[in-house]
């Protein structure tokens, strides 16, 4: 840069001049030469550009450029580069940070444009310094902009816009010492004296961002009622954009606040969310069927959480539910059903709409209010007849959507009357009374799923589904589920009559169809179509389902298929390659995928004697695929194709030893991609899968599958919850390689060793972590759990002591850390691997080790297990406690670590 600030500015103002140039090279290097600059000299850079966005005689333009770069350089949405940027700011001098501040505040409300730019440089820089109490005055500094009486429009606007983008990025803890200071500025803002309404359209979105840390004023009845009557009254605001921002501020307190919301219900909001569900401004009526939206969900949630300290045994519970829901449905069900008869034939798929926000609604309603639905809905199903598309399409849908509240007992009748009628619309000449047909009769199955053994509504049924995947893709699309909810519930139909040694039932209702409904859905994936409404994907899903779902007799269908996939896999290859475009090879690659998740099914479902004839071809092909998505880093292709490998050893078991070598490159170069956590987590399930199969068979294969799976545990990017299943895999490798671990256990143990010291709650109110840490914990007794076992295997009694006593104080350790139940109790799960282990020790060392056992804590938790009402949880303690009791009276010599 430039030897002066002032030089440098000057110079940057011609470069900014020319990011907005119609040549493209000019452009290029206006950008070049701002990315140097910012490189070169970080504090002249940033002062340059606060200096000319509040300098009012450039050019708007300009201005707005340089805020945009400022902004740019301050903030982030990827949390590295973003730490990176604020480490950056925070380490720029105390002058120079002071006058950027000077610089883009003094540029509030002085914008000719808006959005103002400067109220994002102030949010971003307030967001990097007040976590570290750095800039304590802006807010008040903000709200005397708003509250001045001498503020302009503009000043105000833009001071209001800042805050709502500090309380939009900022943690709350961070600002709710300060909640006040902004809510006074908001309110103020808000008020109907103000004559500005891009000032109260500003000050209701800051309201919005800022509800959640405002909890100690909403617990405050008389400011609950001072908030509650500004965002009452803004509702009526002529300004669409203020009545929208107020209606979704009353959608985020019904969310945050629901167990203060009795008082105003009766007296503005019912009247004023119904009268918004009523309007002709679909933004307003959507805003208006959210609040009720959100009325039911959390209504439902706390009937469920009600239901859940029913069923635990709480004494005295209480369901805190107010019923809005119930009370008003009878009032909001007529609005949301005539909503839903109010759209347009154009209307987009995707497009978020009055009419779709309606049916949610609905659907929400009726889980909330249960049987009581029935009576609010059963009138409009006269247009199930109606000429009106309109109203018919909404009548199905409208069945469709109520059929997860009532008890099915009671929809079931109704469900009967209903299917003929449902049906026949799936011939009618408009397309969007077909689909919605379709998707109403997969729920009608899927709700009431003995209706699909009906032999004469099958009759009807069937016919109707396969005539409607031959129509458009968006019809075929729903017909593909449809079908999935008519297998699931012939399936399961049938798994209730009877089942052999593996399972399956012999037969069930579909047998007679299953082939040609198979070779339905196969034709279905060839359409030229098939792209659009993700049919093709969905054909394949179906397909993956009819296998998973298919009886002993439909065995035929389900070879056969193995066939067409691997051709399909074959073709595939050759598309990709012909792929010219970037969104016709992503288009392939999930192909690709979607048919490795095919192959999965297929492969779950052969016969052990036909295994080894087609799983060389299954290898061969899922080789081919793995070797491109390799080449192309396709990661959901090398996953799919990962698992679908895992499958087939499952399958093989040992037989799958003549695959390792063409595999081993692929296997560690998935464990390596530490970057992608799905295919990393696949490799190591596949590792875990390999171990089972082959056994000791493995072992030439392991030290570089040990090697990468250290490394993924040292990877810092990796995801912590894949780290849990690796460690737990090395139960599995123990267990197959047995006294072969001896290998590994110096780098393994200290690796365990490290993650159960890592393994500690600190925040019990975290479940997050509390479920983490139990997690961690329990892989980590399993991995011992598995090593001991492996060496339990070793006819030489003595050699096993010796060498695992090395390891046993960690464990005996953890064990002690898990019985102590604090800060929070272990799950069952973890309780049952702990007695487990207890028992192995137990059963190795007899009287040595089992004073360790004997403390209060061990025994409180073992009692708990007996009286678990898990049955291996339950086993696995009453085991333990007999081991113990066992040696307990012996007095032997105490155990000596160091011995």
């Amino acid at each position: 840069m430039a030897a002066s600030t002032e030089q440098a500015a000057q110079q940057m103002l011609t470069v900014l001049e020319k990011t907005v140039s119609q040549n493209q090279n000019d452009q290029k290097q206006a950008m070049d030469y701002i990315a140097a600059a910012c490189q070169q000299d970080f504090p002249v850079f940033v002062q340059c550009l606060s200096m000319i966005l509040r300098t009012q005689q450039c050019e708007s333009f300009v201005r707005q450029a340089a805020g945009l770069q400022l902004k740019n350089v301050l903030c982030a949405k990827e949390t590295e580069t973003r730490t990176g940027y604020l480490q950056r700011w925070l380490q720029l001098t105390t002058e120079v940070r002071e006058q950027v501040k000077q610089n883009v505040t003094g540029t509030l409300g002085t914008e000719p444009s808006r959005p103002s730019i400067a109220a994002q440089c102030v949010a971003a820089i307030a967001c990097a310094e007040l976590p570290q109490n750095l800039w304590p005055n802006v807010i008040q500094l903000l709200k005397s902009n708003v509250t001045e009486p001498a503020s302009g429009e503009m000043l105000k606007e833009s001071s209001l816009e800042t805050l709502g983008y500090i309380c939009q990025d900022i943690d709350p803890r961070h600002l709710e010492a300060k909640a006040n200071d902004v809510l006074t500025a908001i309110i103020h803002g808000m008020r109907p004296e103000e004559g500005s309404a891009n000032v109260r359209f500003a000050a209701t979105n800051a309201l919005l961002n800022s509800l959640e840390f405002t909890k100690t004023n909403f617990d405050n009845e008389a400011e609950r009622n001072i908030i509650m009557q500004v965002v009452c009254e803004s509702t009526n605001s002529p300004d669409q954009r203020v009545k929208v921002a107020s209606l979704q501020c009353l959608v985020r307190i019904m969310q945050l606040y629901y167990e203060h919301m009795l008082p105003y219900m009766g007296s503005a909001l019912f009247q004023i969310t119904l009268g918004a569900m009523k309007s002709q401004e679909p933004e307003v009526a959507m805003q208006g069927m959210e609040f009720w939206s959100t009325v039911a969900e959390e209504e439902f949630d706390l009937y469920m959480a009600y239901e859940d300290d029913v069923e635990r045994g709480v004494e005295n519970p209480q369901c805190s539910s107010r019923r809005f829901m119930e009370q008003a449905a009878s009032h909001v069900c007529p609005v949301l059903l005539e909503a839903m008869a109010h759209h347009d034939d154009g209307d987009d798929e995707d497009d978020w709409t009055p009419a779709k926000a309606a049916g949610v609604c609905l659907m929400l309603a009726a889980q909330c209010v249960r049987d009581d639905i029935v009576n609010y809905v059963i009138p409009f199903f006269k247009h199930f007849q109606n000429p009106d598309w309109k109203y018919k399409e909404a009548a199905i849908m409208a069945f469709g959507s109520i059929l997860d509240g009532p008890d099915p007992k009671k929809l079931l009748p109704m469900a009967q009357e209903a299917l003929p009628a449902i049906v026949a619309a799936m011939c009618d000449k408009n397309v969007n009374v077909r689909d919605t047909a379709a998707w109403a009769l997969g729920r009608v199955i899927d709700t009431c799923s003995e209706l699909a053994n009906n032999a004469e509504l099958l009759q009807s049924v069937l016919p109707a589904l396969s005539n409607g995947l031959h129509q458009e893709p968006r019809v075929a699309n729903n017909v593909c589920w449809a079908l999935v909810s008519l297998v699931k519930a012939c399936y399961e139909s049938a798994v209730a009559n009877g089942t052999d040694g593996t399972g399956q039932p012999e037969t069930f209702a579909l047998s007679s169809v299953f082939d040609p409904m198979v070779n339905e859905l196969i034709k279905i994936t060839d359409r030229a179509d098939g792209n659009q409404s993700n049919l093709r994907i969905t054909a394949y899903e179906a397909l993956m389902e009819l296998i998973k779902h298919s009886p002993k007799d439909c065995y035929s269908a389900v070879r056969n298929t193995t066939v067409v996939i691997l051709k399909k896999l074959e073709s595939l290859l050759q598309m990709e390659s012909q792929a010219t475009s970037e969104a016709d090879k992503a288009q392939v690659r999930d192909l690709q995928a979607m048919l490795c998740a095919t192959l999965q099914s297929v492969t779950r479902k052969m016969q052990p004697v036909d295994i080894p004839a087609v799983g060389e071809h299954i290898m061969n092909g899922l080789l081919q695929i793995m070797n491109r998505a390799a080449a192309t880093r396709s990661n959901a292709v090398m996953e799919e194709a990962l698992l679908a490998v895992a499958c087939l050893a499952e399958h093989l078991g040992k037989g799958f030893i003549n695959y390792m070598n063409v595999l081993k490159p692929y296997l560690l170069q998935g464990l390596a991609n530490v970057d992608e956590t799905q295919v990393c987590a696949a490799a190591v399930g596949l590792v875990t899968d390999l171990s089972r199969a082959l056994e000791a068979d493995i072992m030439p294969y392991m030290d570089g599958m040990i090697e990468k799976l250290i490394f993924c545990l040292q990877a810092p990017k990796l995801d912590r919850n894949v780290k849990v299943v690796i460690i737990g895999t090395f139960a599995d490798i123990a267990m197959a390689i047995e006294s072969n671990f001896e290998r590994y256990l110096n780098t393994v143990v200290p690796i365990l060793n490290d993650a159960q010291n890592a393994a500690v709650v600190t925040d019990p109110n975290d479940d997050d972590q509390v479920d983490y840490v139990d997690r961690l914990r329990e892989a980590c007794l399993n991995s011992y759990t598995g090593i001991l076992q492996g060496f339990k295997a070793s006819p030489d009694i003595a050699a096993t002591r010796m060498t695992v006593k090395a390891f046993v104080e960690p464990i005996i350790s953890l064990i002690v850390r898990v019985s102590s139940m604090e800060p929070v109790p272990p799950s069952e799960s973890l309780m049952a691997t702990t007695a487990g282990i207890i028992g192995d020790l137990v059963g190795i060392y007899e009287g040595e080790i089992v004073r360790f056992f004997t403390s209060e804590n061990v025994n409180n938790m073992l009692q708990k297990g007996r009286k678990s009402k898990v049955g291996k949880t339950k086993s696995m303690a009453n085991w333990a406690t007999k081991e113990i009791k066992k040696y307990t009276s012996n007095g032997a010599a105490g155990f000596n670590f160091n011995r």
